[in-house]
């Protein structure tokens, strides 16, 4: 609860600054008579602090929900260590001004910067920009760089990159002259038989995911190989979290990658908000979309921080921006920056071999279950799908009577997959609750 020390003279001060006599007459100035509204709101009488602190607390309270999630398909359940909300509700950060005139927001172009420099090496990529809306967005910015960096209207995206993702695409697309075609997967990965049958001299990128949206790892140098023999662009949509333990997209000479990085230091929310990742090969530099802050000297030879590249309508001439994007996550990406470093190189890892290692070990314990097989028996990261002898979604319904959040039925992006469950396991999953798992979808089933 906030306090706001204003006091009726404080008040009186300010009214007799702007003129009026009172506040009703501050109103009848700024909102029409016809847009004013007189009936009561069916507001509460009004309360002691006390009143106020225990009623806020039980609205509060219904939000809170005691149940163990294994939900992921893009966001996740990933433990944020307390410097972050820390660090981020500092006023000279949750209030930080968008860099209009940069020059003067040293602190924000600062924390970009930096931003920019760890993403640089976690993803192993040569140049990020500051941010994008989320990992879908930043897949449809890519895909448009691409096109217009090739000249080519042909987009391959597999079938297998998040099926929200993919929808974002469209949108963008819809309207730009740009083909969009899905690569079909064979056993939970991309069919690189058919991928190498789509691809032409039409062709100006390939998006593949990495893991892919069932979790399984796509064998990316394979992909690598057909997409540049056809002088394509490869685009890599990455788990950053992932990117401790398995080849980050530099090593594999991927063009541009992007991602969505809620998965570091940012709160699940109700879906957002959210954190576009994107990165490319420096020789694309001029074509990235949004904000690249850089680094120099002022006249005395003082360090300083300004906006290297503005390649947005805001900032140049509408006719040669390369995006309409008209903001980044600065406060999301500061957030991303400051649990990076508190966990620095190790702990990245070790989140990674953390996901990796329980993921694995609730997918072996499933197998024990009568009425329950994997559906692939692939390479996974934090992420798989089991199919059950019952519908998904009655499953899960039925978990959730025991407080388990049991994952998200595949039915929903394809009704061939009506008892397939796509099944996230974090860091943050104890074996405790794994076998509580296991017990309860063996009552279920």
């Amino acid at each position: 609860m906030q306090y706001l020390p204003l006091t009726p003279q404080d008040e009186k001060e300010i009214l007799d600054r702007l003129g009026v006599a009172s506040f009703k007459e501050l109103i009848d100035q700024i909102v029409p008579k016809d847009l004013q509204y007189h009936e009561k709101c069916g507001l509460p009488t009004r309360m002691s602090e006390t009143e106020v602190r225990k009623l806020l607390g039980k609205l509060a309270g219904k939000n809170y929900n005691k149940c163990i999630s294994f939900i992921g398909a893009g966001i996740y359940d990933h433990y944020i260590p307390a410097i972050v909300d820390a660090l981020i509700s500092r006023s000279e950060f949750y209030t930080a001004y968008t860099p209009y005139q940069a020059e003067v927001s040293q602190g924000t172009l600062q924390t970009i910067f930096e931003y920019q420099s760890v993403i640089c090496e976690l993803t192993g990529m040569e140049v990020a920009n500051a941010s994008m809306y989320d990992g879908g967005s930043a897949l449809a910015e890519a895909c448009h760089m691409a096109s217009s960096i090739k000249g080519k209207n042909k987009v391959i995206l597999s079938d297998l990159i998040n099926p929200f993702y993919i929808e974002i695409v469209k949108t963008y697309t819809k309207e730009c002259g740009v083909q969009i075609v899905l690569c079909p997967s064979k056993d939970g990965v991309i069919d690189c038989n058919a991928l190498n049958g789509l691809l032409d001299e039409n062709t100006s990128c390939v998006a593949v995911q990495q893991p892919n949206f069932y979790g399984y790892l796509e064998r990316m140098p394979d992909v690598e190989a057909l997409v540049h023999s056809t002088n394509a662009l490869l685009i890599a949509v990455v788990d950053p979290l992932s990117l401790g333990i398995i080849s980050p997209p530099g090593e594999y000479s991927a063009d541009i990658a992007v991602g969505e990085g809620q998965a570091m230091g940012v709160p699940q929310g109700f879906g957002g908000p959210l954190l576009g990742i994107f990165t490319s090969k420096m020789e694309f530099i001029r074509s990235l979309p949004g904000r690249i802050v850089g680094e120099t000297t002022d006249v005395d030879g003082k360090r300083g921080y300004v906006l290297t590249l503005q390649t947005r309508e805001q900032h140049i001439r509408r006719e040669k921006a390369t995006s309409n994007i008209c903001t980044n996550e600065a406060l999301l990406a500061l957030s991303s920056l400051i649990y990076l470093c508190s966990l620095g190189k190790q702990g990245i890892i070790d989140v990674g071999n953390l996901c990796l290692n329980k993921s694995h070990y609730l997918f072996n314990r499933l197998k024990e279950i009568k009425g329950v097989k994997p559906a692939f028996e692939k390479e996974f990261f934090k992420e798989f799908v089991v199919e059950t002898e019952k519908p998904a979604q009655e499953v899960l319904d039925a978990m959730l009577n025991y407080n388990i959040f049991g994952g998200v039925p595949l039915s929903r992006f394809n009704k061939n997959l009506k008892n397939h469950i796509l099944i996230a396991v974090t860091e943050r999953r104890s074996k405790e609750e794994m076998d509580r798992y296991v017990d309860i979808l063996n009552k279920v089933l």
